[in-house]
């Protein structure tokens, strides 16, 4: 299943090419009041409410996805945990550009650990990355992302995906400079994630995923999660011995090699095929 936020704040199920209205859904959500919970309560729920989607989006006519503005698809995430240079060619490359590591002590992940991303940054497809600060350099850096489904602490990494509701595409843009990573990577709007997210069961193996991003046509980067350093399960177990992940916490697992800069008129296109496509706009900030 495919499940995307649209326009002002619509749950849709996506199938084809076309998006189905089930926004009816959420009203059997439990109301809440404070102290708010930290988690998402759909995501939460999501096996449960699974029948009650399908049966909304056999009713709803299709709307064309081209045709609505796409939302990041997880309404209430809690924590952004990021993933740094876990992908060993990354790793290599920026080692060897100081426009890449300005100074900066890098290490493999296994020794720099994690890192939170601001929930603030976050938009969706649709959205536009607003350059910041156009005298620096601003790159992409294409990643998976899983959503996870239940809450999760001290996870071994065997039991480690059964923890996931589900994936989507994100985007981890990054202003260059000595700064450290959360605070440079947290700007409003560097932290794209879409175009929905895809439930579990459609991705049987998120060690062999395929993803790329092309800038004006022209391909970036092109990698397979298999290169990846630390695998999605061995992430979450990483995480989860220094925290408690909750549902709907959205964890990125890090960039290839390829890294560039954008600027204000570009266009990016991030695809895992498992997933779909992304096409988001570089503007100014």
């Amino acid at each position: 299943m495919r499940i995307c936020r649209f326009d002002d704040d619509r749950l849709g199920v996506v199938r084809g090419d076309r998006v189905h209205d089930v926004t009816s859904v959420l009203d059997r959500l439990p109301a809440v009041r404070p102290p708010f919970p930290r988690h998402d309560l759909l995501i939460e729920r999501l096996a449960e409410f699974r029948p009650l989607l399908e049966a909304a989006a056999d009713a709803a006519p299709g709307r064309p996805v081209d045709g609505v503005r796409l939302l990041p698809p997880v309404m209430n995430p809690g924590k952004i945990v990021a993933a740094p240079v876990n992908y060993k060619k990354h790793l290599d490359e920026v080692h060897a550009d100081a426009a890449l590591h300005h100074g900066n002590q890098i290490h493999a992940i296994q020794r720099a650990g994690l890192f939170l991303k601001a929930t603030s940054s976050v938009i969706g497809a649709s959205g536009t990355v607003g350059v910041r600060f156009p005298d620096r350099r601003t790159d992409h850096e294409v990643e998976l992302v899983a959503v996870i489904g239940r809450t999760a602490n001290k996870v071994r990494k065997e039991d480690a995906l059964s923890y996931v509701a589900g994936y989507c595409i994100g985007l981890d843009m990054t202003v260059r400079g000595p700064e450290e990573r959360s605070f440079r990577k947290s700007i409003d709007g560097y932290t794209v994630f879409g175009p929905w997210m895809v439930t579990a069961d459609e991705i049987a193996d998120p060690t062999d995923v395929d993803l790329t991003i092309e800038v004006n046509g022209q391909t970036r980067q092109n990698a397979n999660t298999r290169d990846l350093v630390l695998s999605v399960a061995e992430l979450i177990e990483f995480a989860t011995a220094f925290y408690t992940l909750h549902p709907g916490d959205m964890l990125m697992t890090g960039t290839p090699e390829g890294v560039s800069p954008v600027m204000p008129g570009d266009v990016m296109v991030a695809t895992i095929p498992s997933i779909g496509s992304m096409t988001v706009l570089v503007g100014e900030g």
